[in-house]
């Protein structure tokens, strides 16, 4: 159940009009009333001699119990009341007593005192129902709404057990601000995805990844093509900016804009500022400029980066763990915003979706989280990626360690109680094996193929230092259809002159595997960034370590005489 608290307005006869009449869809279906401050009031939606605006008039008759100055310049109250689309259908009766006891709990209206205010509560469709209430007391008083907002959810959660709804997490007042249903009709009519709103806040976000100063933050934006204002003080310092999309405009053809604090709480400029403030004040951390070199590499670091950050976010101060989960959220808008076009979706969803989970009552202490930020600021920096070669298999390493970094970010949550910032990272965590799947496809097929023909002594070797590397593990990893692309990847490492037991060790040890689907995938990106092997191999030889090296030859110089032969025929 979902209690919205909408703007107050100033014309109560506007809203009544909106909510008995058909809506610019046809979706209001028989509007009527199911509950209001009088058993008696008329019900313009069943009672044929009723009107509107004689139950605008009873509404706000309270008003001219007092002085016109000190009438509230916006007397409307307005809240929504909807369920979840599974939820079954509530009869009116039901409908009614949760109307009562929401404006109950907001303070609208107190039975006991018998001095509330005047309300309405009007159900035009089998999901939800909206309440119209005047903000003066039959007394003369204003009601007391102070946290209104937060009551009205506590009720929502009592009720939703009590009538066996779904039940949603409780909220903690840090999630960004939803969109109105003004703004999602115009997104409809205009044929967006996305209210302005929305598409602000992504535009955003994906501006302030790995950003390192204002001016380049609002060069971003502008690059981006949004319209932009700021607000400075009169020394010059800046205090504020708002952004606007150039087609999103009101009814007098003006762009409409949004603040960044209205876009989310983090996307306030002095929350932005903090991003890069606090680097110049933490040892070691100094912001960088981006590493001179291709998408592949920038995606190499950001897998570095990511397997260190997990440690943090396991162990670490809650604090800094904060500063790590919320700069993750930079590198998945940056890999969104850089990937190929058969991985952008799911990681623009992925992104989208972990946004929620970048903001908690546990403040970040910024700056120890510079390696996140700047590995953000090399894949923004070393432009898009190529959804093949190197390119697409170093985004698949990257994809797979930021899923058990995400995965760090969902126990974190879980534990500290933050339900809503627990369930984000689980979303975003489904996108990514999505993404991943996309991406890994090609370079794990190619290296189960060059498995599957190394030879019978070589493949016997590794079996036998799996066994010995990983005892647990082996017989499961053994039944893995990636074995064989672990087999190539151990062959790999061995070739390049590394200890392949060792690095099979650690690479299996220094993380949690519970949550992967394929343990061996996972080993062969931890071993391949841990090695510098090539994360894509399609153009290698066959055949290319030492011990195949003979047979190697031998189907080289046969090929050699049979193309010999075929020239002479």
């Amino acid at each position: 159940m979902i209690p919205r608290i909408q703007r107050r307005g100033q014309r109560t006869l506007g809203l009544l009009y909106y909510l008995y009449e058909p809506g610019k869809y046809e979706e209001h279906i028989d509007p009527h009333l199911v509950a209001s401050w009088d058993s008696n009031a008329p019900d313009p939606g069943r009672d044929e001699s009723a009107t509107l605006q004689q139950l605008q008039q009873l509404l706000d008759q309270p008003l001219e119990n007092i002085e016109e100055s000190e009438r509230p310049k916006k007397h409307v109250w307005h809240l929504s009341v909807r369920n979840a689309a599974e939820d079954r259908i509530l009869t009116d009766e039901e409908w009614g007593d949760i109307a009562r006891r929401m404006v109950a709990a907001a303070g609208i209206d107190d039975p006991d005192q018998g001095a509330g205010c005047r309300w309405a509560a009007v159900r035009h469709a089998d999901d939800h129902i909206h309440i119209v209430a005047t903000l003066v007391r039959e007394d003369g008083y204003k009601p007391d709404l102070d946290h209104d907002a937060a009551r009205v959810q506590a009720q929502a959660r009592v009720l939703e057990v009590e009538l066996g709804l779904r039940r949603l997490n409780k909220g903690d007042g840090t999630a960004a601000q939803r969109p109105t249903s003004a703004e999602r009709h115009k997104a409809e009519r205009q044929g967006r995805q996305r209210t302005a709103r929305e598409e602000l806040r992504e535009t955003v976000r994906r501006a302030v990844a790995g950003v390192t100063s204002e001016e380049e933050f609002f060069e971003r934006l502008a690059a981006a093509g949004l319209l932009i204002r700021k607000r400075a003080a009169p020394s010059g310092d800046l205090l504020g900016y708002k952004v606007a999309l150039p087609d999103d405009r009101n009814a007098q053809d003006e762009p409409v804009f949004y603040p960044g604090a209205r876009l989310a709480p983090d996307l306030s400029l002095p929350r932005i500022q903090e991003r890069w403030s606090a680097d110049k004040h933490t040892p070691n951390t100094a912001p960088g400029e981006p590493a001179p070199s291709g998408p592949a590499s920038a995606r190499r670091r950001t897998a570095s980066a990511t397997w260190q950050a997990v440690l943090v976010v396991e162990h670490g101060d809650d604090a800094v763990a904060a500063a790590y989960i919320a700069a993750a959220g930079e590198v998945l808008d940056a890999l969104a915003k850089t990937s190929a076009a058969h991985t952008r979706r799911e990681l623009r969803e992925a992104a989208w979706a972990f946004e929620r989970a970048c903001r908690s009552h546990v403040r970040a202490e910024r700056g120890h989280d510079q390696a996140l930020r700047q590995a953000a600021r090399d894949l923004v920096y070393s432009g898009p990626a190529l959804g093949r070669g190197e390119d697409g298999a170093t985004t698949a390493m990257a994809i797979d360690m930021l899923f058990f970094l995400i995965t760090a970010a969902i126990h974190w949550h879980a534990k500290k109680g933050h339900a809503q910032q627990a369930a984000a990272a689980r979303q975003a965590a489904e996108h990514l094996r999505a993404a991943y799947q996309a991406a890994a496809a090609q370079p794990l097929g190619a290296l189960y193929q060059r498995g599957r023909r190394l030879n019978r002594p070589l493949q016997q070797r590794q079996t036998a230092l799996l066994r010995e590397a990983l005892p647990e593990l082996a017989e499961q990893i053994l039944a893995e259809p990636g074995w064989y692309a672990l087999a190539a990847t151990l062959a790999d490492a061995e070739s390049a002159g590394h200890d392949p037991a060792g690095l099979l060790t650690e690479a299996a040890g220094r993380r949690e595997l519970d949550s992967a689907e394929s343990i061996s995938d996972v080993l062969v990106w931890r071993l391949r960034r841990a090695a510098s092997l090539p994360a894509d191999t399609t153009d290698m030889a066959l055949a290319d370590h030492p011990a195949d090296r003979g047979t190697h030859h031998a189907k080289r110089s046969e090929q050699g005489r049979s193309g010999s032969r075929s020239r002479r025929q």
